[in-house]
C-alpha cells in the first residue's frame, strides 16, 4: 500500500508531509486547546511538537490536511507501520486539526479518505485513543470506529497512558457512511 498517496474529498486535500510544512503545521499545532484533553497535552509546546513532526516525516505515512478553499494546512495524520503480526490491519492516528474545523464534518472527511484508501489494502484499519481522551472516543463513535476489547498502554509527556482500541473493517465501512 501506498502510505502517501494524494487523496482528495470535497473539502480537503491530504498530501504527503513535507519537511517545509513546519512552520504551517506548527502555527496550528501551537494552540494549547487542541491538546488539552489529549494524552500528550504538552504537543503545543514547540520542542514536543519538534520531535512529533520529526518522527512523522522520519516515519512516513505522514500528511498534511490541507482545506481546499484556503489553501491553508489545517492539521495532520498518518499511517502507522504496518505490523508482521498483524498483517491484515494498519493504524491510523496521530491525528489534529485546527479548532477553526471542529464539529464541521471535517475530521470524519479526513479519516473517510484514509480509511477508504487502506481498506483497499488491509481488512482493517485502527485508532489508538487515550483511555480519558473522552473527546476522541466521542469521534471514533460519531465516524463508526468500534470499540474493541484491545488496550495498549504508551509514555506520553512523561507518563505511561492506557490507550483503548477501535477499529472499523471493510464491512463496517461498507455498511454506512461516516459521520461528521
Amino acid at each position: 500500500m501506498d502510505r502517501q498517496p494524494v487523496l482528495e474529498g470535497d473539502r480537503l486535500t491530504l498530501r504527503p508531509l513535507q519537511p517545509d510544512d513546519w512552520d504551517a503545521l506548527f502555527a496550528v499545532a501551537s494552540d494549547p486547546s487542541i491538546w488539552a484533553v489529549h494524552p500528550s497535552h504538552d504537543r503545543w509546546q514547540e520542542p514536543v511538537f519538534r520531535a512529533f513532526f520529526e518522527d512523522a516525516i522520519a516515519g512516513g505515512g505522514a500528511f498534511a490536511i490541507v482545506d481546499m478553499a484556503s489553501g491553508a494546512i489545517i492539521g495532520s495524520s498518518r499511517y502507522g507501520v504496518p505490523e508482521a503480526e498483524a498483517a491484515d490491519e494498519i493504524e491510523i492516528g496521530w491525528s489534529f486539526l485546527a479548532r477553526s474545523h471542529w464539529g464541521k464534518g471535517y475530521n470524519a472527511e479526513f479519516k473517510r479518505l484514509l480509511i477508504a484508501h487502506a481498506l483497499q489494502h488491509y481488512e482493517r484499519v485502527t485508532f489508538q485513543v487515550g483511555i480519558d481522551n473522552v473527546v476522541s472516543r466521542k469521534a471514533m463513535a460519531n465516524i463508526g470506529g468500534i470499540l474493541t476489547d484491545r488496550t495498549c498502554r504508551h509514555e506520553r509527556g512523561g507518563v505511561m497512558v492506557e490507550h483503548v482500541v477501535f477499529a472499523i473493517t471493510r464491512e463496517s465501512f461498507a455498511s454506512g457512511p461516516l459521520r461528521g
